[in-house]
């Protein structure tokens, strides 16, 4: 029986792909272990959005390469930098995101000492497949492959491809297994969750069809576009107000001026963005916001920044995922002039990062005195465990608890990133 050492990095969709593939390998006869010197075969998951992520990955590459074993890199860089890896592991096989069936194939012809590539664009529901989640609770669920933007900055749209979205009677079956084997929280996952359509259905009637299913659990919808939510945007709102669906909302914004949005190929402008937002205040006065800023786009000017940080202190979102523009290969972006040096993006993220912090701090100090129910989904450090509640706010707690639990607490403090609750004692 052969042994299998796997890692993975990234976004949740590649998170899914390594839980399926080591689903399948499994099911094969495969033995999954957590140490890579105990393995016969190496894989890696990775990811390659960001130029940070491509270094890391780089380094990680070439650890696992030095370890002289049969060697699988799949995920998102082997479809777009194969002539990298190439350098840096001559002997790997390559697995893209869309090649994920063919793992077993893949992994049994690497231990044959054959250099496998399995790059194809396989459209094919990842669905109904065995699993191995990383996170017994939480059941990943992509509902789509690809998206249907041209960022002129993403390098993810030539890995992953055109939109394919998946039947909505897949998506549910997926998901009503996984509720069945213990799975509390649902994660509707794609790079564009609201461009969605499958036989008519957008993502609000994929969404009422999940909240239908039997059991006790919660929804959590990934990233959403401000463009295609603002296509069925009223019906998203009613979608949320449902029990099951955690008050939670993903919408990158990417920047707060319109002239840099056009540049980078976004198909809204900033009030469409504001207009989502407010709706949704409106309905769900404490849903929690999401947004993505990016810091030095090639031709941002010092006013045009200060546009990104005017909307973030305007609109306040709970969360800001901050990335230093940095150009990706194959990407428009990365021929356009002029290029922000990276000390002027470097100082331009760490004051947005600054403001986006102290304003976290003001929004979840709002949170304090607030008791109810959360859900149990990761365990923290030493004794505490933490939880989310309807609007996944994190709350850290102490005492005991168990993966999955629902537990009343009350909020006594706030960080920037988390809420600090207790136990009620019943």
């Amino acid at each position: 029986m052969a042994k299998v050492y796997a890692e993975a990095f990234g976004c949740s969709a590649n998170f899914a792909d390594y839980e399926m593939a080591m689903g399948l390998l499994r099911e094969a006869g495969f033995q999954l272990v957590e140490n890579p010197e105990e393995s016969d075969l190496l894989m890696a998951f990775t990811c390659t959005v960001k130029t940070p992520t491509e270094r890391k990955m780089v380094r990680r590459i070439r650890e696992l390469q030095a370890l002289g074993k049969p060697f699988v890199v799949a995920g998102c860089m082997p479809k777009v930098e194969a002539e990298l890896i190439e350098e840096i592991a001559p002997r790997a096989s390559l697995m893209g995101p869309d090649s994920i069936l063919k793992v077993v194939k893949v992994a049994e012809e690497t231990l044959w000492g054959v250099r496998a590539h399995a790059l194809e664009d396989m459209l094919v529901p990842k669905t109904c497949l065995p699993r191995v989640r990383k996170n017994p609770v939480v059941h990943i669920a992509p509902i789509s492959s690809g998206c249907v933007g041209d960022c002129s900055y993403c390098i993810v749209k030539l890995a992953r491809g055109r939109l394919f979205s998946y039947p909505l009677e897949a998506v549910v079956e997926d998901a009503s297994r996984a509720i069945a084997s213990g799975a509390k929280e649902i994660w509707v996952t794609a790079q564009d969750t609201a461009a969605y359509t499958s036989g008519g259905a957008r993502l609000p009637d994929l969404l009422e069809a999940l909240c239908s299913l039997e059991g006790r659990f919660f929804i959590r919808v990934g990233m959403m576009t401000p463009n295609n939510a603002l296509s069925t945007l009223e019906d998203l709102i009613e979608a949320f107000r449902r029990d099951r669906v955690f008050k939670f909302l993903h919408i990158p914004v990417q920047s707060g001026n319109d002239e840099v949005l056009e540049r980078m190929n976004r198909r809204y402008n900033v009030d469409d963005f504001k207009h989502i937002v407010a709706r949704f205040r409106e309905e769900i006065p404490r849903i929690s916001l999401s947004t993505d800023i990016i810091c030095g786009f090639p031709g941002e000017t010092e006013d045009q920044f200060r546009d990104s940080l005017r909307l973030v202190e305007e609109v306040k979102p709970d969360v800001v995922n901050i990335s230093r523009f940095g150009p990706r290969p194959g990407t428009k972006a990365a021929e356009m002039r002029p290029q922000t040096p990276g000390w002027e993006t470097k100082r331009r993220s760490r004051m947005l990062s600054q403001r986006w912090r102290s304003l976290s701090l003001e929004r979840n100090r709002q949170w304090i005195g607030w008791s109810g129910e959360v859900l149990i989904d990761e365990k923290g450090r030493g004794d505490s465990w933490v939880g989310r509640n309807y609007a996944y706010k994190a709350v850290v707690l102490r005492g005991e608890a168990h993966l999955g639990d629902l537990l009343q607490v009350r909020v006594v403090d706030a960080q920037p990133q988390y809420l600090l609750g207790e136990l009620i004692d019943h």
